[in-house]
């Protein structure tokens, strides 16, 4: 009677805790419905190990102290849209400039120069180069920084520039960059003067749920120099070897070298995540005079996206880009896991007679993205999107180019992670010779890869499919 008892107790008190967690899904804010089916089934199905798993990953939260911080911090910094005189931009992409503003309050700004470096080492290279040059201060932001040869050249190039009296200041992701973080080299730069930090430290993971999701990462590659250059592409602070990850080698990114004013707005970019995790106010070094810019050339514009700006901002990006577009669309991404919104713009751009391409890895290191993707093939061939497969390495290259006069470059992959759940860090930029030579870097990479057909698509077993489909239906989970 008693164990009847016990069991009927826990009985009521699983499925008042079962009702509960649904009623949370139901009522959260800026959940689409097929993630609120999805959760809903999970938690029903499993109802233990649901509501944990819920509990985990179920919601876009970094913690209520570090959002706090976050807002406390971003009105301490100058207004975003002082960042130097407005650009002018042509009619029919005032709109996406507008869309722009509204996420980060950065308005285009012009009198830039900007430059596609040729590859990752090179990249490095550059870096070095400006590092070594500056007078005043360097800042960095990575997601991943390896103790490789081109992350060692790094640390010696700040090293070296601190020892001279510039402030360097580094933040690399705690859990992307945890095996540097926890180095010898961290130590050594911090002994040398470079101020350094872990962003969004784990801490305890056993009890980092408790204070937001332990998964919302800063994903954001971020490199000023006095205020005055930045760098802004898909490249981590790694050897394109990538040895934690060999196997997939090489990494294969693009990365575009700023000067002018365009660097003021990766600047206050940096500053909020640097003053959001360290003690330490740089809010005046923001407050100088402006570069004066010496002609209204190569209008660009900052958008940083992240879990405490609004969910949808990264994804308005992509598809009001892709609307925008009259005559030519092409994409590069390693990860491509869509939300129903994003795979129906890009199907609707090819639909309306624009050539549509899109450009992925034919071997990606996440087996369960690589899946996901390929599930969405067929649908996009049957409207006309032209679908590549990269051989060459990992396509890493994150990549949007419109008739051949807009560029978007940055962090942001089209996938769940960086539309809604990391920090992310793109440039949109109106400029014909950089669009030009951004588009040929395009057209090199579908030159190494195989396009791929219905056939192909067809010619699947049907295990495969099966397999790509299934996993497909885990994306609005995450």
């Amino acid at each position: 009677m008693e164990t009847l008892l016990s069991s009927s107790l826990y009985g009521i008190l699983l499925t008042l805790a079962d009702l509960a967690v649904m009623a949370r899904i139901l009522l959260r804010p800026n959940r689409d419905p097929a993630s609120r089916i999805a959760w809903l089934v999970v938690v029903g199905a499993v109802p233990v190990a649901g509501i944990l798993i819920y509990l985990l990953f179920g919601e876009v939260s970094i913690g209520r102290q570090r959002a706090k911080r976050m807002r406390e911090v971003l009105a301490r910094l100058p207004k975003a849209q002082d960042t130097g005189r407005e650009a002018p931009v042509p009619d029919r992409y005032g709109s996406l400039f507008q869309l722009g503003h509204s996420i980060s309050g950065f308005r285009p700004v012009g009198g830039n120069s900007a430059r596609l470096l040729p590859d990752s080492n090179a990249t490095i290279d550059a870096m070095v180069a400006d590092i070594d040059a500056a007078s005043d201060h360097v800042h960095l932001l990575f997601y991943i920084w390896l103790p490789d040869n081109n992350g060692c050249k790094i640390i010696e190039a700040l090293i070296r520039a601190a020892s001279r009296g510039v402030s360097c200041r580094a933040m690399a992701d705690d859990l992307g960059s945890r095996g540097l973080i926890r180095s010898q080299h961290w130590q050594a730069m911090r002994r040398a003067g470079v101020r350094v930090a872990s962003g969004l430290p784990i801490g305890n993971p056993l009890l980092r749920p408790f204070a937001g999701r332990i998964d919302l990462r800063n994903h954001r590659k971020i490199v000023v120099i006095d205020g005055a250059i930045t760098y802004c592409g898909s490249q981590n602070c790694a050897d394109p070897e990538f040895l934690v990850k060999a196997r997939f080698a090489p990494w294969v990114d693009a990365v575009i070298r700023f000067e002018g004013p365009i660097a003021r707005q990766n600047q206050i970019l940096f500053a909020s995540d640097w003053m959001a995790g360290v003690d330490e106010d740089i809010a005046d070094l923001l407050h100088g005079p402006h570069d004066q810019a010496v002609s209204d050339s190569m209008p660009a514009q900052v958008i940083g996206t992240g879990p405490t700006v609004r969910s949808s901002a990264m994804r308005e990006v992509f598809v009001a880009l892709m609307f925008a577009a009259r005559r030519e669309v092409v994409i590069t991404t390693p990860y491509y896991v869509p939300d129903e919104s994003l795979q129906n713009a890009l199907r609707t751009t090819a639909y309306r007679g624009v050539d549509t391409t899109l450009v992925l890895p034919a071997r990606n290191d996440s087996r369960i993205v690589s899946a996901a993707s390929r599930s969405y093939y067929a649908d996009l061939i049957a409207a006309g999107v032209k679908v590549y497969e990269y051989s060459g390495g990992l396509l890493h290259t994150k990549s949007l180019t419109v008739d051949g006069e807009l560029t978007l470059i940055g962090s942001a992959n089209m996938d769940r992670r960086s539309l809604d759940l990391n920090y992310e860090n793109n440039i949109l930029v109106h400029d014909a010779d950089l669009t030009a030579a951004m588009r040929a870097r395009q057209q090199d990479y579908i030159g190494r890869s195989s396009q791929v057909t219905m056939q192909d698509v067809a010619a699947w077993p049907m295990p495969r499919r099966l397999w790509n489909n299934a996993i497909a239906t885990l994306g609005p989970l995450f």
